[in-house]
């Protein structure tokens, strides 16, 4: 495992001219400094980002700004003088420098020094004046142009060629400034498979500090192709503990302002994360009214003792492995990974996720069971079998060696007697009863005596405890005739049904625990992603 930390800061790019409204709530950043969480480092180390809607309301801007006729014009009252007279001398220094016969200087700077108004100042023109000067221009001098400089406006001849040249710069520069705001949500968009078309493959020529390095171009951005066609088609599974608030603040974060309905946003997570897994719903399935004790802490505390499936941190992570830091997105995340790895594991071997289901019907070679030619018992007692016994399978001791099958090939009876002699009826009948006797007593605790089936991992034993020293004995009957088999289960190997790995994603493991999230303090208490 690889567990991360990534700050994320709320600060947006002053020039995409999008505001973004934060706030702390007391409560959390007093919960937050209790853990020594650093205040300052998500605006000084945090990773930008924005979400869908903000970037589509960053590009309206943005072409609103490189329309030169989409700004209202001010209306200047007859009595605002300074305004008026200041417009009446940029159209008089226009006029005079338009009709220089000389070709130098090809442009004139408007700037406030020597007019004696109120908008006189040494640090050049403001906002209203530049604004003046643009709108000036623009209505009555098609010709020219206006470029803004920090203290002045500075007016040109119109060059086609030159303005195509110039926005296409800053359409480029634009497209930058997003990328690099667009900042984490370019992983949230491969793990969604977005559209990362707009990334430069020439961003990745940085070191693992952020400082520029040689790369080659091409084998970049083949190596990027590559990785893109990888993705397509891939959805990651998004696992979290407790989520379904930090599912609420990944949406508004990464996509936008939250829906009004829970239905929307079931569906749309639904859609974006085909699976996804919260592993306090699996240690609290089926917990009924019970709101058990479910803390990340004590459900991995409760599984740090299992050694399968084995659990590696790369050799460059092991931050974690020697120190415990609580609240901390790259260690909690670390916990939930080995919760849910080891705590799956623990439910898919003991076999409790699968829902009830009715008993299929006995197939022809099931309901017909020959003996073997080598031997066997085959009885026409079809007339004296109880009928709820057909189809029945009962688990019988290893140690209740009276009632186990000789193995000698020439068929040997229940009883103990040659094949050639036949048990009575009430003989059967009697050993059938024994058997089910003994099954009742060996049968394992119901999942459903537990208030959790995370609880129900407290009275499972390991290592050669969950061995099933058992015997299978299976009451089949026809029309012609009656056999009792017995197996020994003894022999099989059933050491992977409690030690076993984690279950694929494609099992029916995750059609009863995936999707669901625990939401205790509500109704439902449980939020279905895909009912919708």
């Amino acid at each position: 495992m690889r567990p991360y930390n990534f700050y994320l800061n709320p600060v947006m790019e002053e020039r995409l001219d999008v505001e973004r409204v934060f706030s702390y709530q007391s409560g959390a950043v007093e919960f937050l400094l209790s853990h020594r969480f650093r205040m300052e480092a998500p605006f000084l180390e945090g990773v930008p980002y924005l979400s869908r809607d903000e970037e589509r309301l960053a590009r309206r801007q943005n072409i609103a700004r490189q329309d030169r006729f989409g700004f209202g014009d001010i209306q200047l009252k007859s009595d605002d003088f300074d305004s008026i007279d200041f417009v009446r001398r940029v159209r008089q220094e226009i006029h005079v420098w338009r009709s220089s016969n000389t070709e130098e200087p090809d442009f004139l700077n408007i700037s406030p020094f020597g007019h004696a108004t109120q908008f006189t100042n040494t640090r050049g023109l403001n906002n209203f004046q530049k604004r003046l000067v643009h709108q000036l221009v623009r209505a009555e001098y098609p010709d020219l142009v206006t470029v803004s400089r920090p203290t002045f406006i500075q007016i040109i001849r119109y060059d086609g060629e030159r303005e195509d040249a110039i926005r296409k710069t800053k359409s480029r520069r634009f497209e930058e400034q997003i990328s690099r705001q667009i900042g984490l949500r370019w992983l949230v968009e491969a793990m969604v498979d977005g559209d990362l078309s707009s990334i430069d493959p020439r961003s990745f020529a940085r070191s693992v500090i952020g400082e520029p390095v040689f790369v080659d171009p091409e084998a970049t951005s083949r190596h990027f192709d590559q990785i893109k066609d990888q993705l397509k088609g891939h959805r990651t599974v998004l696992v979290g503990h407790n989520m379904f608030t930090d599912l609420v603040n990944f949406y508004k974060c990464f996509l936008g302002q939250l829906p009004d309905r829970v239905e929307d946003f079931q569906r749309t997570m639904h859609k974006l994360f085909p699976m996804i897994i919260d592993t306090k719903y699996l240690a609290t399935h089926n917990c009924g009214s019970i709101s058990p004790k479910s803390s990340l802490e004590e459900i991995e505390e409760d599984l740090r003792e299992m050694f399968v499936p084995l659990i590696e941190t790369h050799f460059e992570h092991l931050k974690y492995s020697t120190t415990q830091a609580p609240h901390e997105a790259g260690y909690d995340s670390f916990l939930t990974a080995k919760v849910l790895i080891r705590l799956s594991a623990q439910l898919e071997g003991a076999g409790i996720y699968v829902k009830n289901r009715e008993p299929s019907p006995l197939s022809d070679e099931e309901l017909y069971h020959t003996a073997p030619e080598e031997g066997g018992v085959s009885l026409d007692l079809s007339r004296a079998l109880d009928k709820n016994s057909v189809g029945k399978k009962v688990r019988v001791p290893k140690d209740h060696k009276s009632n186990r099958v000789d193995s000698n090939p020439q068929g040997v009876s229940l009883d103990g007697t040659n094949g050639d002699q036949m048990p009575s009826t009430q003989n059967i009948r009697s050993r059938a009863r024994k058997l089910k006797r003994a099954a009742k007593k060996a049968m394992k605790p119901s999942a459903f005596s537990h208030a959790t089936r995370f609880d129900l991992l407290g009275d499972m034993s390991s290592g050669e405890e969950q061995r099933d020293h058992s015997i299978e004995a299976t009451l089949t009957t026809s029309p012609d005739n009656f056999h009792l088999i017995m197996e020994d289960k003894s022999q099989q190997q059933l050491e992977p049904k409690t030690m076993t790995m984690m279950p694929h994603f494609e099992s029916d493991f995750w059609s009863v625990y995936g999707n669901k999230l625990r939401v205790f303090g509500t109704v439902e208490n449980v939020c279905d992603l895909t009912a919708f």
